[in-house]
């Protein structure tokens, strides 16, 4: 139980503000919240439940010392002009490997070839931007996978893979609300085909790994999915439902999801590497995935 709970509102001078913000944490303390409230000025602090608050009317000039703040007590903080209900949002779109799912499946694929530490150095850099162009990136990783048995893959689904906290309940209330939901990875659609019957998905893209009497070949099949495909999937599904970027939210981690995130109003980098936090307008560093759902109003 937080130590919140037992403080459910109180009341600061009063300011002509138009700024909420939410506060979020898996253990969030009344003091730390009162801190953050007085450097913000705000009028007040509405309890949304034990991990989430919302200071009300808050000032916005004072928002770097306030995400500074949060960062230091382990708290994601996310500034809202007003509190829109999250059915007028028509579309969310999300990355898999450790965005949607706690793992980089190739980097678990690789372990059976015992090539990891190799594959998930590429990994690393090419999400952190140090790597410009993922397709190469990908064919360079894909290739150490040459001979894997594709039974490493149903071990990697069933024994490793798990869906990030708050996931499911993301999804489901996304859905609920009447958004599309789209999933769209660099990974492989041997994973993305099974989360898409598991969540009841929309869509999903992802790439496609050549198997050959029962193992990898070290190829992908067809175009490779970027991020500038990622992007162009999100735009596709936004032209057909007249969807603008204020009806979407995205949610990525690494340096191929940028010109997605690009595309919504609601961009979040989740557990992100540094070039993603620094463009993507919310963050859940410390929150689950449905950490969203505060942002919005909801039927009940």
């Amino acid at each position: 139980m937080s130590a919140f709970a037992a403080c459910a509102c109180f009341v600061f001078p009063s300011l002509p503000m138009s700024v909420h913000i939410i506060l979020q944490s898996p253990h969030l303390y009344a003091p730390q919240v009162e801190k953050v409230a007085a450097l913000a000025s705000a009028e007040g602090v509405q309890a949304l439940g034990p991990t989430a608050v919302r200071l009300l009317h808050a000032q916005d000039d004072t928002r770097a010392q306030v995400e500074a703040l949060c960062l230091q007590a382990g708290m994601d903080c996310a500034y809202l002009a007003r509190i829109r209900h999250i059915a007028d949002c028509r579309i969310l779109a999300m990355d898999m490997d450790s965005t949607l799912v706690n793992i980089e499946c190739i980097d678990e694929i690789a372990a059976a070839a015992g090539r990891k530490a190799e594959v998930a150095a590429i990994t690393e850099a090419a999400m952190r931007g140090e790597i410009k162009d993922f397709a190469e990136s990908l064919r360079r990783r894909v290739a150490l996978l040459k001979g894997v048995p594709e039974q490493a893959l149903h071990q990697v689904y069933e024994h490793r893979l798990q869906l990030n906290p708050g996931a499911q309940r993301l999804v489901e209330t996304a859905r609920g609300h009447g958004l599309a939901t789209l999933l769209v990875s660099g990974g492989f659609t041997f994973f993305t085909r099974r989360l898409q019957e598991r969540l009841r998905l929309d869509h999903c893209h992802a790439n496609v790994l050549k198997v050959h009497e029962g193992k990898l070949t070290g190829e992908v099949e067809g175009p490779i999915v970027d991020g500038a495909a990622k992007a162009a999937h999100l735009q596709a599904l936004a032209k057909d439902m007249g969807a603008d970027p204020e009806h979407i939210i995205a949610m990525g981690d690494g340096a191929n999801d940028l010109a997605m995130l690009a595309l919504a109003e609601y961009s979040v980098a989740y557990r992100a590497k540094p070039v993603v936090r620094e463009q993507a307008r919310f963050a859940l560093n410390f929150s689950p995935l449905d950490a969203v759902l505060n942002w919005f109003r909801l039927r009940h």
